[in-house]
């Protein structure tokens, strides 16, 4: 039995890894997902066919930016110019990670 090359691991590999995510990384919403105001429950809901997420306010936030044209470095800028403060970027990675982990956002 051959083991596998290098370059046959590694392209199984990626297949199957997202791409990591930096500044240039361009998120949105997934497929199967809507995210709406919603004004009976105060804020930004995320639908799927299955149900719904209430989102709090910061990821309402972040999640209305992510339309799949802004870049993680735009959508940080506009978080820090909307609320006037500085030094988002890294809360903001960590919900991007953490909701691709749950399959709301993918990015390119």
């Amino acid at each position: 039995m051959n083991a596998p090359t290098s370059a046959s691991a590694s392209a199984s590999a990626s297949a199957s890894t997202p791409p990591d995510l930096h500044d240039a990384s361009v998120p949105a919403v997934s497929a199967g997902f809507r995210l709406q105001w919603e004004p009976a429950q105060g804020n930004h809901v995320l639908l799927y066919p299955e149900g719904m997420v209430k989102l709090n306010r910061s990821a309402g936030e972040i999640l209305s930016r992510c339309d799949g044209v802004a870049s993680v470095a735009q959508v940080v800028s506009q978080l820090e110019t909307a609320f006037n403060v500085q030094g988002l970027r890294a809360d903001v990675i960590a919900f991007l990670r953490m909701a691709r982990a749950q399959g709301w956002v993918s990015w390119s």
